[in-house]
This record gives C-alpha cells, sequence and structure tokens, in this order.
C-alpha cells in the first residue's frame, strides 16, 4: 500500500469526502497539460488534483526528484497536488539560476505550514522589502558580533569546553550525541542574539532547542508534504497542530527573553542582535518612520529562525561527521595523526586550518556526502524567465535540488561514498570544488555560512583531538547505518557512539 493510501485508509471518516472531492474536481478541471501550452519543462504526466503525487515517495521526496530528472532532464515539471513546481537538477543548472538569474529566482516560496509560523515577517520564509531589511540587518550585526572574527573564535571555544565536559562525563560509555551537540552549537546562536549562553540544565533552553528541532523533523513528513499540497483539506492533521504549538511555546519564550533585554537595554552599548534591533527600533519610533520593519513581530521571528537554522544545521553537520569517524576508523586515524603533528595538545584555533589539510577535507567531504538540505528551501520566480529553452512563469514554485548537485556524477568521482579526496589534489593540499554548495548560492544563501563554517572546524577538531569516537560494544563499523531519519533536514537515524578519552 502506497504512503497516500495509508494516510488516506487509516482516516477512514475521510476517505468518501476526499473520494467526492476528486470525482468532482476531475470532471471540472482541464488537463494541466494544455495549460503550459508545451512551452514549460517536460515532466511525468500529473493527474488531475493529485498531480505527480503517486509518483512521489513523500518521505524522501528528493530521491524521486533525482530518479526523475534522469528521464525529464536538468529542469522539469512536476505537480505536488495542483502546486506547480520547476525541479532544477545538477550542479551546472542550479548554478545558473541561482547566479546567473539570481534575480529571477531569487523569491522565497512559502509552503502553507511555514507561513502559518512566520506569517511573512524574518528573513527565512519571507519576501519583498522585509526580508531585504530583515537579511540585512542580520548580516550587518552577525558580522558586528563577530562572524568570522576572533570574538566569535571564543565563543565557540568557550563552548567546545562545555561540551567536551558532557561527553567525558559518559566515561566512555555508549550515548546519543543529538541533545548535547545541539546545546552546544544552539548556544552560540544565544550568545550572539541575546549577548549570553544557557546552561545546559536550564530547563526552558533544552526545551527551546527541543521544539525547535522537533518541528524541523516533522515538517519534513509526510503529512505536512500533504498539508502543503492540500492547505485547506488536511489542516486538521496532528502534526501541523503539533508544529504550531511548539512555535507559539518557543515564541512566548522568546518574547520574555527579550523583555528581559529590554528592562536591561544601554544604547550606549549592544550585547546582542536583540539589543541592536531594539534600539534602531526605537530610533525609528522616535523619529515616527511610517511602515518601520523594525516591530516586535519581525523581531520574534528574525529570532525564532535564526535560532532554528543556527542550531539544526550545524549540528546535524557534526553528528554526521562524528558517525562517519565512527564507521571509518582509517580516517579517523588520519584526522587524529594530523591534528597530533601539526597542532600537539594545545587548543586548536581558525588559524590551524591552514595547517589541516586533510581535515578540511574530511569536513567538506561530511558536508557533502550528509547533503543535509537535499532540496533547499524553495524557491519562486519573481518574474517570467526563460530558462534553458523553457518558459517559467512568474511565482512559479521552484526546488533547487541541491543534492543533485552535491551528488553530481558529472562532478564527483565517488559521489556516493566517503571519500576526503575529492577536495585534495595529488599533493595533499586542500582545493574547493565549484559543486560544493551545501550553503546554496545566490540571494537566497545561508547568511551565517562564515560562522558555520567556523563552528563546523573548531567543535570537530577539539572532538577529535580529545575524544576517539567508536561504536557501541557488540557493534561494528559495518553495522552503523547511514541512512538519513526523515525531516525537513536529513539527520542521521538514532544511534549511539562511545567517546573514549584520548588523554
Amino acid at each position: 500500500m502506497s504512503l497516500l493510501e495509508d494516510f488516506v485508509f487509516s482516516n477512514p471518516t475521510t476517505l468518501l469526502g476526499v473520494v467526492a472531492l476528486l470525482l468532482v474536481l476531475y470532471l471540472v478541471s482541464s488537463s494541466f497539460a494544455s495549460q503550459d501550452s508545451g512551452k514549460g519543462p517536460p515532466g511525468p504526466r500529473p493527474l488531475p488534483l493529485l498531480g505527480n503525487l503517486l509518483h512521489l515517495d513523500l518521505k524522501r521526496p528528493y530521491k524521486t526528484l533525482c530518479e526523475l530528472s534522469k528521464r525529464h532532464g536538468s529542469v522539469f515539471t512536476v505537480y505536488f497536488g495542483t502546486n506547480k513546481v520547476v525541479v532544477l537538477a545538477g550542479y551546472k543548472a542550479v548554478k545558473e539560476a541561482l547566479v546567473s538569474y539570481a534575480e529571477e529566482f531569487g523569491d522565497r516560496d512559502i509552503p502553507p505550514i511555514f507561513y502559518d509560523v512566520n506569517q511573512g515577517h524574518g528573513i527565512l520564509f519571507a519576501n519583498g522589502e522585509t526580508w531585504k531589511e530583515m537579511r540585512r540587518f542580520a548580516l550587518t550585526t552577525l558580522r558586528d558580533f563577530g562572524m568570522g572574527k576572533r570574538v566569535a573564535e571564543d565563543k565557540i571555544l568557550e563552548e567546545c569546553h562545555h561540551l567536551i565536559r558532557m561527553f567525558d562525563e559518559h566515561e566512555g560509555k555508549p550515548f546519543d550525541t543529538g541533545c548535547q551537540v545541539n546545546w552546544a552549537t544552539s548556544n552560540i546562536i544565544c550568545s550572539i542574539v541575546y549577548g549570553s549562553r544557557f546552561e545546559y540544565d536550564d530547563p526552558r533552553f533544552t526545551n527551546m532547542v527541543r521544539r525547535a528541532n522537533e518541528n524541523i523533523r516533522v515538517a519534513g513528513s509526510a503529512p505536512i508534504q500533504l498539508y502543503n499540497m492540500f492547505p485547506r483539506l488536511v489542516s486538521w492533521i496532528k502534526s501541523r497542530q503539533l508544529i504550531l504549538k511548539n512555535f507559539a511555546m518557543n515564541a512566548s519564550d522568546v518574547k520574555d527573553l527579550i523583555n528581559h533585554l529590554k528592562e536591561t537595554l544601554n544604547p550606549q552599548i549592544c550585547r546582542g542582535l536583540v539589543d541592536c534591533f531594539l534600539i534602531r527600533k526605537q530610533k525609528e519610533e522616535d523619529s515616527r518612520v511610517m511602515d518601520t520593519h523594525y516591530n516586535e513581530k519581525n523581531l520574534i521571528i528574525t529570532v525564532t529562525n535564526l535560532f532554528s537554522a543556527g542550531t539544526d544545521t550545524t549540528a546535524t553537520t557534526l553528528r554526521w561527521g562524528l558517525l562517519l569517524m565512527a564507521k571509518y576508523p582509517l580516517i579517523q586515524d588520519q584526522v587524529q595523526e594530523e591534528l597530533s603533528r601539526a597542532v600537539g595538545s594545545r587548543q586548536v584555533r581558525v588559524d590551524d586550518r591552514k595547517n589541516l589539510p586533510y581535515i578540511d577535507a574530511v569536513i567538506h567531504e561530511t558536508q557533502r556526502l550528509a547533503n543535509i538540505v537535499p532540496m533547499a528551501i524553495p524557491h519562486k520566480t519573481s518574474r517570467d524567465v526563460t530558462f534553458q529553452g523553457y518558459f517559467i512563469k512568474e511565482g512559479t514554485t521552484v526546488f533547487p535540488l541541491l543534492t543533485s548537485v552535491l551528488h553530481d556524477e558529472s562532478e564527483w568521482e565517488s559521489p556516493h561514498t566517503f571519500n576526503p579526496s575529492h577536495f585534495l589534489d595529488k599533493d595533499g593540499h586542500f582545493f574547493k570544488r565549484d559543486a560544493f554548495m551545501p550553503f546554496s548560492a545566490g540571494r537566497r544563501a545561508c547568511p551565517g555560512e562564515s560562522l558555520a563554517k567556523m563552528e563546523l572546524f573548531l567543535f570537530f577538531t577539539s572532538l577529535l583531538q580529545r575524544f576517539r569516537f567508536s561504536p557501541p560494544p557488540g557493534v561494528t563499523e559495518d553495522e552503523l547505518d547511514l541512512t538519513p531519519a526523515v525531516g525537513f533536514t536529513l539527520n542521521p537515524s538514532p544511534h549511539e557512539l562511545c567517546a573514549v578519552s584520548r588523554q
């Protein structure tokens, strides 16, 4: 039985209504093919209402889309329900669209679940002047508070010490790295946004991280995929209610934290992004600026966007890195040999990266193979555009299929295996590949890229300097599963590792 059948038949009370609606829409709808008049990109023939739903694995749609690209080419059309989507597959198509046609493909498509939560505010799921101003503000403020500078490095190294202490407490016994790694990466964002970190036993902090991670996981589930296709038909689903509840609770906590900072605000000293926003908000209110973007709603959504995006992606990549070290002990040997030779027992610093080419290659290869945002965050065309000979209308949803870039068989020698040599020349020097695009590209590229790179390097090297990672007793390296869990981002499947002290 297909996923769609599982969903419908597990809810028998809705079955008759769905069947009736399908019949009505089938009778009144014109064919999808006639709407395009043969001008648009090719693709599998859709059914009325369902579109290509029966072609798709809703748990892992990126896999289906990669298969369809082999049949229909690097630019093709697929229907998620009634929503027409143009998929861009492979390095050349994705790079050309996002960079050479940056304006045309630069708007954000906002699926219903993300509009429910963000309401067009913030920096992830927004368009127009609000998005431009909030992104500009976030980038400027992140730079001011050390993104890519020594002050950010010191914050990360402080958090490395806290994370190492937590790992030490397990005394080499098996444990799930998930919570603690997420707390550590979240604290980097918190220190930049709020001006201070949280203790790992602070229940408000740990609950905020848990809810944010749960929402990212559930947002990629099959029921939410169906809701995004048919928002009026299945708005009652439990997954949507869970996301809304989690977001409301996190927004309430963020509001309390903002109010506390507001009470102790000193316009002469900015402790973090929130202070900068509040000072700017006050200036615009004093100047009676009309239609200001510096309002409470934008602040709360921007903070939650940074909190979610800045925590999950970096933590997920780091967890993949530790899992891969346990699975490939010979690669872990080379990582630790290079660390011992180039750094010794002193604290690793960002400046050491140039002397650690193999480790740099391992981190980049982890990002490539882990492929944690396989379909990117959906784009939308801002105007009519002819791309690679195909006409794409303004307002069309576009999926830049990042998984097809990071695993492009024409760009990578062994795209589906863990091979740090992808980033090493014949002399063992690190070099970056053009098809390395885990942060996307163009106008919607990740604004925290430089911070994420610094975090990954310092957390990974600090942990590998201190610990040897291995499977739990009784589990072989071959038995460690690299199948990702279902979610909006691709986390490792639940697992435990042993972190055995090297000192």
